[in-house]
């Protein structure tokens, strides 16, 4: 089962937060601090950088959040130049940008607890950094480019990874604090690291080879920096501005101490105020507690009613969950005996389409051989094929005009009787005339237009190519078997549960993925019987004008001629019953056997496996029609009389190709749509196989709405009625 999170959104608290810290920020008069820090961001606002750039912020503090990048795409870094103090600790950092030496202006970087690996190259540059602050990450090296950092302070790289010291790390003059876990540093030794700073510092200073001072004698220039316009005696006028300093903190002291005496007396009188209101306060108090004690007492025993009555119905509940569990159970059982089947007869249909391709291809190239080449032949052929044409389309019309006469004829003696009998005979010698007009100008047009010809022999070339038959019949089946997996898994989620899920995936992606191998075979097949057509279109061209006759008699004429009269001496109620269920194709399979409708009526399943017929749900269908029909037969033979006499001469079978499945419909109920809710569902979705939407809403969507998985291709369900 697939899990999707989402990005957490702050809360009202940290969303108001943030937004008064914003605010805050922009009024006239605010300090350089923009504080947005406990607000639970995932990423800096855009607000922030434009903030810092725009009113020239000194001091940047954005800690105790969720923050996994510094700089969103949305910006750039160089918004922060004025930052001198960023605090970022306790967050959810894994990179530092590699350009953040731009900030030169940064004196303070603090990114305590959070998830750093390595630090960029460019911290080098950071010329004017005092204190950095790595504690409590994932570091387990520390770039050579630190010794650049000529102003540095501080220095804390305890609780990391780090086991050894870049030796350039001598080159920081001004270090006065390093903290790091001594016990676990191979580089220099633990007791060196253990003797403090300064011996860490002299040992890296004889590593290079070079003198080693205290960083005291270093750290005038550094805390000059900020003023780079001092004259010679800078000395003098950094001890003027440090007095003046100290007056301006006085002073600021003295209006505190004031502002404390009155927020002292404030307090006060504020405390007696508050006192008075207790008392109040108090007396309501004492009156509310007697109500609410006899409220309380009614509440208690409302509450142990409806808890014995929540407790049975949950009772109640877990019953019919157990029981909904258990249904579900057997029918993905039954499900997954169904789809193994599956998998074994179309494994079975793999090996068999493999030799009727070699038979198709052993025939194409005896009629290769076997081309008829004399003139006398061919005429004689043409004149057979157009006599077949003819008779076949005058029984046609016959059978079409007796059905009208019937149903003509049966409407009258309802409505009118014997009254209108010479009427009717009129009509009906009026329609002859015109239907037999309408035969001999069908006929004409059928031997001069070569192109009704030809679509009549493609139509019966799909319609008697068996491998075409069977992959579309196990393309249908594949269908209503992920329309049952889907309605199936529809009620699982109902239920929230998720057991056995994993096994419903795997059936569906083996389904799917048996539903494709289907369509390409189909559309392989397709475009063999086109090359075939085309090089028969080849061949007419060529040579005889009448060509597609002699094409369609000879693939008419490709059934031998003993099993033409088996299936000739075959009930004509069987072979309707076969062609209602759409397995015609099973029809030289029961000629061969001789098998009747009594014999069928007490036929089991196994029989028909044992004859051929594999789908189960086929087997079950033939059977229960043949018994209705034979029992009918047995009550009231007279019942049957009528069809028989007047459709003696209709064809056994219908000329359109059989596209119902023969696998029986799983349920009345259909899957309704899961977008509109209205109409059931027709489209299949591939690759995941889900069937949960209408034609018109699956236009609009370009992933599943069940697993959220790209639409990769769309397959449109035909319901037989």
């Amino acid at each position: 089962m697939m899990l999707f999170f989402r990005k957490r959104k702050p809360s009202d608290e940290a969303r108001k937060r943030l937004e008064y810290q914003m605010c805050l920020a922009k009024e006239a008069g605010a300090d350089d601090i923009l504080d947005i820090s406990k607000c639970e961001l995932s990423e800096l606002p855009y607000g922030a950088f434009a903030t810092c750039k725009v009113l020239q912020k000194k001091v940047l503090i954005a800690h105790t959040n969720c923050l996994t990048s510094l700089v969103p795409k949305s910006c750039i870094l160089l918004n922060l130049i004025t930052v001198k103090v960023l605090d970022l600790h306790d967050n959810q950092l894994t990179s530092l940008p590699a350009d953040i030496g731009l900030l030169t202006s940064l004196q303070v970087l603090n990114v305590e607890k959070n998830l750093l690996k390595a630090l960029p190259d460019s911290v080098g540059d950071l010329a004017q950094l005092q204190s950095l602050n790595l504690k409590a990450n994932k570091l387990k090296v520390l770039p050579d480019t630190l010794g650049g950092l000529r102003s540095l302070r501080t220095l804390d790289i305890s609780e990391n990874l780090v086991r050894e010291l870049p030796s350039v790390m001598a080159h920081i003059r001004t270090l006065e604090t390093l903290t790091l876990d001594a016990s676990a540093m191979t580089y220099p030794p633990d007791e060196i690291c253990s003797a403090g700073t300064e011996a860490v510092q002299q040992f890296l200073c004889g590593v290079l080879g070079i003198e080693y001072n205290s960083p005291s004698q270093y750290l005038l220039p550094v805390l000059e920096s900020d003023g780079g316009d001092m004259a010679v005696d800078g000395v003098s006028r950094a001890v003027c501005s440090y007095a003046e300093n100290d007056a301006e903190w006085q002073n600021k002291f003295m209006d505190y101490e004031k502002r404390k005496e009155q927020k002292m007396r404030e307090k006060l009188e504020f405390e007696r105020w508050l006192d008075l209101e207790q008392r109040g306060q108090a007396q309501l108090m004492h009156q509310s507690n007697a109500q609410k004690g006899e409220i309380l007492q009614s509440m208690k025993e409302e509450q142990v009613r409806l808890e014995q009555g929540l407790t049975r119905h949950q009772q109640r509940l877990g019953e019919d969950r157990l029981r909904l569990l258990e249904q579900l159970k057997q029918m993905e059982q039954g499900v997954a005996g169904r789809i193994q089947k599956l998998l074994e007869e179309n494994q079975r249909q793999k090996q068999s389409s493999e030799i009727l391709k070699s038979l198709e291809n052993d025939r194409i190239r005896m009629e290769q051989l076997m081309a008829i080449t004399q003139e006398e032949a061919e005429q004689l052929r043409r004149r057979e094929v157009a006599s077949a044409m003819q008779q076949m389309l005058s029984e046609t019309y016959k059978n079409k005009l007796l059905q009208m006469a019937y149903e003509s004829r049966r409407q009258d003696l309802v409505n009118q009787a014997c009254s209108s009998l010479a009427r009717m005979d009129q009509k009906f010698q009026q329609i002859l005339a015109w239907q037999q007009l309408d035969q001999n100008k069908a006929i004409s047009q059928i031997l001069q237009e070569s192109e009704m010809q030809k679509a009549a022999f493609e139509a019966l070339q799909v319609k008697r190519d068996l491998m075409h038959c069977q992959i579309r019949n196990q393309i249908k089946l594949i269908e209503r078997e992920l329309l049952q997996l889907t309605q199936l898994e529809l009620k699982r989620q109902q239920l929230d549960t998720e057991a056995m899920q994993e096994v419903v995936a795997d059936q569906r992606r083996a389904l799917t993925y048996l539903l494709q191998q289907l369509l390409k075979e189909k559309r392989q097949r397709e475009e063999e019987l086109q090359a075939i057509l085309g090089e028969l279109e080849a061949k007419s061209e060529t040579k005889q004008e009448n060509y597609w006759l002699i094409q369609y008699q000879r693939l008419l004429d490709q059934k031998p001629l003993s099993l033409r009269l088996q299936e000739e001496g075959l009930e004509r109620q069987l072979i309707k019953l076969l062609t209602d269920l759409s397995a015609e194709k099973y029809v030289p399979i029961f000629a061969h056997h001789r098998v009747s409708l009594e014999m069928l009526s007490a036929m089991i399943p196994g029989d028909l496996a044992k004859m051929g017929v594999a789908e189960t749900g086929l087997q079950h269908s033939i059977i229960r029609k043949a018994r209705e029909i034979h029992a009918v037969a047995q009550t009231i033979p007279e019942l049957l009389k009528p069809e028989e006499e007047v459709l003696p001469s209709a064809p056994g079978r219908s000329e359109e190709p059989a596209d119902a499945p023969s696998a029986p419909p799983p349920e009345e109920h259909r899957c309704e749509c899961v977008v509109c809710m209205e109409q059931e569902a027709q489209v299949v979705f591939l690759n995941c196989g889900h069937v949960c939407c209408c034609q018109t809403c699956s236009e609009a969507l370009s992933t599943c709405p069940l697993c959220r998985k790209d639409i990769v291709q769309r397959i449109r369900l035909f319901h037989s009625g």
